[in-house]
């Protein structure tokens, strides 16, 4: 009777050892293989505790981004109300017009990967009197946004630096909310024209940028045409109704 049941045991163990590997197997395979970084080590600059030199460095009036921040703003432009995601935020100047623009009632992330900068945005929004401003610290594959929390995501000069831009376009659309809108704004890289440093510094073009947009779930939706920007360029894509 003992060696009966000793043998049933042993059968049930055997059983579920050979249930579950399947399931591990399985398992395994749904994760996938990790995304590997695109640019290896193109955000050390930007982790720097010492953010003065960075704040001027994005705050110069010979970088066309800063020089013409009112115009992009307007070409962005936020409604009352709304809840905006400002990535790659760094000194958060337009971070700052998003906040005057979205009103009391709106609500605008401030996103970056240096926690310095963050309490640059906040020390800064408090002496304006900005109370619509909240600080995100994001890592390199997730913006750390809450699902379905914002309307408008802006992405200026940011993308590509993503070391892991499939994960982080993953995050981006997870927290969109249904129709929300992703306003892209990206160097040109035009032979001839652009130079070198660019060529080197920015691992895409227009044409690949849009593509990989799309392949994680936006539908492309326009390109901003404007006088002022000749360095950049502008697209707009919409969050799809159903994940592609």
């Amino acid at each position: 009777m003992r060696s009966m049941i000793r043998r049933w045991f042993a059968g049930m163990l055997l059983a579920a050892f050979f249930c579950a590997a399947p399931c591990v197997v399985f398992a395994q395979q749904a994760a996938g293989p990790q995304e590997k970084s695109v640019k290896p080590g193109i955000n050390d600059r930007w982790r720097n505790p010492d953010i003065k030199p960075l704040v001027e460095s994005l705050e110069t009036e010979s970088r066309e981004i800063y020089h013409e921040r009112e115009a992009l703003a307007r070409l962005v432009d936020p409604k009352p109300g709304m809840a905006v995601a400002d990535i790659g935020a760094g000194s958060g100047f337009m971070t700052e017009l998003f906040a005057k623009m979205v009103g009391v009632s709106g609500l605008v992330y401030a996103v970056d990967i240096n926690q310095k900068m963050l309490e640059h945005i906040a020390r800064r929004a408090s002496q304006d009197g900005l109370k619509n401003i909240q600080t995100v610290l994001d890592n390199d594959t997730s913006t750390e946004l809450p699902a379905n929390s914002v309307d408008l995501i802006f992405l200026c000069d940011t993308y590509h630096h993503f070391e892991y831009p499939k994960a982080i376009l993953a995050s981006m659309y997870k927290a969109l909310r249904p129709g929300g809108q992703v306003v892209l704004v990206e160097f040109h890289l035009l032979q001839g024209k652009s130079p070198s440093w660019m060529f080197e510094h920015v691992r895409a073009g227009q044409e690949v940028f849009t593509k990989e947009f799309v392949d994680a779930g936006f539908e492309f939706v326009t390109v901003h045409e404007s006088p002022f920007f000749q360095e950049n360029y502008i697209l707009r894509f919409r969050k799809a109704e159903a994940r592609r």
